[in-house]
């Protein structure tokens, strides 16, 4: 038996090294198939959460224009939880066991969503700090060995790409306007810089998944070539803007190509990922009467769903 296992685990491992995709139908590791569980879950919490600092700033939003293309960004990232809830439950979980997860504490979601949105230039800062770490991200997992959670990121990433696009031009609307509204913009990245940074998880030599998910290809870069990334792509962004980076160890590294930046409060990481951050209890339950208040909504489409059955079967029998 032991040597039958390690047989399909190296086989399993060849495909890997190989470039294949893993399908849901095929024979993985049970450890593989809980850290997809893991993560793709953790993944779609993200988005289902993360339309809550923007939800509250569709109606307060500065022009209709302003509000039309925050209430479309709020939709799509609802679209991008379907996605992922719908590639997670090909390993054998239901959605409504995800949720039960989320809500009861047991399962996380990215740390950035326990952070309050205090201005309309925060929803500028979300789109161009927070999309772009994602997208980050994501681009790489576009190229992950399970093929429904690689398939799922590629319309994904061309949504969080526009999503971007659109804080950065809000962030370089109110630059290009009065002190104030730089001044408010300037102070929206001071807030979510460093947030930002710590979205990529915690330093490689504190990561207990980075290297089995490397090994696997879950992941094709550490967390902290990640975060270099990052930096080295978001400081020209802010020079363009006319923004400075609340880092005052921030500089160019000519030798390694890259900026150094200061260090992180991993302290303030841990304490939000454990639920002490400033929105976690808010976040978490916003979620919970959501999820209560829309029961009657399941159950009229599961009894719809239902009828539906039972019509067609007659009819076929007919």
């Amino acid at each position: 038996m032991s040597n039958s296992l390690e047989n399909l685990e190296q086989s399993f491992q060849d495909r890997i090294d190989r470039g294949e995709k893993i399908e849901p139908k095929d024979w993985m590791p049970d450890r593989y198939r809980k850290t997809h569980i893991r993560q793709i879950s953790q993944h779609a919490h993200s988005e289902i959460v993360g339309m809550l600092p923007e939800g509250n700033w569709i109606t307060r939003a500065p022009s209709l224009r302003r509000k039309v293309a925050l209430l479309a960004k709020v939709q799509d990232e609802a679209g991008h939880g379907l996605y992922l809830y719908s590639a997670t439950e090909t390993l054998g979980i239901t959605r409504d066991e995800l949720t039960e997860q989320l809500l009861a504490g047991k399962a996380k979601y990215s740390s950035i969503f326990n952070y309050p949105t205090l201005s309309w230039a925060d929803i500028g800062a979300i789109g161009w700090l927070v999309d772009g770490a994602a997208i980050i991200n994501q681009v790489m997992l576009t190229r992950t060995s399970f093929g429904p959670y690689a398939r799922a990121m590629v319309r994904i990433c061309k949504e969080e790409s526009f999503h971007q696009r659109q804080g950065f031009e809000i962030m370089l609307t109110l630059c290009r306007g009065t002190e104030a509204q730089k001044q408010m913009a300037q102070y929206a990245l001071d807030r979510w810089w460093w947030p930002c940074l710590m979205m990529f998880g915690p330093p490689d030599a504190e990561s207990t998944h980075t290297e089995q998910s490397m090994k696997w290809k879950i992941k094709l870069k550490t967390n902290d070539e990640l975060r270099q990334q990052m930096v080295d792509q978001t400081v020209p962004q802010a020079e363009l803007l006319g923004l400075t980076i609340p880092d005052p160890h921030l500089k160019w590294n000519e030798s390694r190509g890259h900026y150094d930046f200061g260090e992180i409060d991993w302290d303030e990481f841990w304490r939000v990922v454990k639920g002490n951050g400033p929105c976690n209890k808010e976040r978490l339950e916003a979620r919970r009467k959501a999820w209560e208040e829309g029961a009657w909504v399941r159950e009229a489409a599961l009894a719809y769903a239902e009828k539906e059955a039972e019509r067609t079967a007659v009819s076929a029998a007919v």
